[in-house]
């Protein structure tokens, strides 16, 4: 594999830097090659930076590892752009969890569907979208690699406003399978699975074992009768309904759907508990960068993520097999829209990234998922352009908005605490 340029912005990030950073290490054929760690938390980008070098030498990579705080400096040649970035993502997140709970909206998340969804939207829409036009300008031929939720709205705004090619990445399709791996008893290695709708949405359209090729299904619906009734009773629920098992986790699923609040916990997310963890993580981080700590533990493990994968097939042209990629649809789903942007298996190749055709959605999921899809559009329409118009459609289109006059209080207010992130709506 000929050497590449790899520009990271948002590397600072303890959920993703770290995992990047140590599958790049472990990347066949990625030695010679560039990688830039970008971020505007100086801080952050040092530790990652000085992390980087440690493992970067302990594993004998070879990889030439710099940084920057300026994207700018860091994008002209670069083959691939991962973005992980998001805005003062966990205090603005609780803001997008109060505020439509004030008003009796029942979110279960708030973070990519429902009112939280829409305002996260709005502020980290545009912000991706100037990354994308410095892509235009200093590699326009540069694939982006997308991390930052919600994903599917980002990637649908980049494709219309952009001429960027870019892919939404999640780990939603191996939460599903350690989820089936553990009602049947199967080793995860051993099931496969293939899984389409749309990201933190999808549906597994089937599942074999790979050592033999027999059916999960029909062991998955007689070990879910015998499950815990409070063992993800939405995820059982909806299977039992429409007769495919959906991914990734109850929490997901529900932010799309108007009943989940009963089915589902309706306290949001536990920031507490993501705030702790990701000072422990930075405390271990910046110990081993520092040197006071081994990284031995580190280069012996992998994340789990697909981005290397996707950067290794292209520079091999290894039509690799992919289990989800978020891409525009263009025919992938036959009865989604074709500038929906969807979950589907993907094929990876020099010539890019091709979805596979998964034909016709069951009649059920695919009307629960065009809904989707008329939010995602209008939630672009609305980041992209400031309107209040097509932000208040978007809301009422919902199906967890189930009142007028809460959805308009909601969005003002929701407008109003976040108008510094939000220069378009001035």
């Amino acid at each position: 594999m000929r050497p590449t340029k790899v520009v990271f912005i948002g590397a600072g990030s303890a959920s993703f830097g770290p995992g990047c950073l140590i599958d790049a290490i472990h990347c066949e054929g990625f030695s010679g090659s560039t990688m830039v760690l970008v971020d505007i938390d100086e801080h952050a980008l040092n530790v990652m930076y000085d992390f980087a070098l440690r493992i970067n030498e302990a594993s004998g990579a070879g990889i030439k590892f710099e940084k920057t705080t300026d994207r700018r400096k860091a994008l002209p040649d670069a083959e691939f752009v991962i973005n992980s970035i998001a805005v003062e993502r966990n205090e603005l997140w609780k803001l997008d969890w109060q505020i439509p709970k004030k008003y009796g909206i029942r979110q279960v998340l708030g973070e990519n569907g429902g009112p939280g969804g829409l305002s996260h939207s709005l502020r980290n829409i545009p912000i991706i979208i100037d990354i994308c036009h410095d892509m235009e300008e200093l590699c326009p031929d540069a694939w982006l690699l997308n991390f930052s939720n919600p994903e599917s709205r980002i990637c649908m705004a980049v494709s219309q406003y952009t001429n960027i090619k870019a892919v939404g990445l999640c780990h939603g399709i191996f939460m599903g399978i350690d989820s089936i791996s553990e009602i049947t008893g199967i080793d995860k290695m051993d099931i496969d699975a293939k899984a389409a709708g749309l990201n933190h949405f999808t549906w597994m359209l089937s599942l074999h074992r790979k050592s033999t090729g027999e059916d999960i299904y029909p062991l998955l619906r007689e070990k879910e009768k015998e499950l815990d009734p409070d063992y993800m009773p939405l995820t059982r629920e909806l299977f039992r309904s429409f007769g495919l098992f959906p991914n990734p986790s109850d929490d997901h699923i529900g932010e799309y759907l108007s009943y989940a609040w009963g089915k589902c916990d309706h306290d949001g997310y536990d920031f507490a508990a993501a705030d702790a963890h990701r000072e422990r993580q930075m405390g271990r981080l910046e110990a081993m960068a520092s040197g006071k700590e081994p990284v031995t533990e580190y280069i012996q493990r992998e994340s789990g993520e697909i981005v290397f994968d996707i950067i290794t097939g292209m520079l091999k042209d290894s039509n690799e097999v992919l289990p989800a990629v978020n891409i525009p649809n263009r025919g992938c789903i036959t009865n989604l829209p074709g500038d929906a942007v969807v979950e589907v298996p993907a094929i990876v190749s020099a010539a890019g990234i091709q979805g596979i055709c998964v034909g016709d959605l069951p009649t059920g999921i695919a009307a629960l998922c065009n809904q989707q899809v008329a939010v995602q559009k209008l939630v672009v329409e609305a980041a992209m352009t400031g309107s209040r118009e097509a932000a208040l459609q978007a809301l009422l289109v919902d199906p967890v908005i189930d009142d007028i006059d809460a959805a308009r209080k909601c969005l003002d207010e929701l407008l109003a605490v976040h108008a510094r992130y939000l220069p378009q709506f001035k």
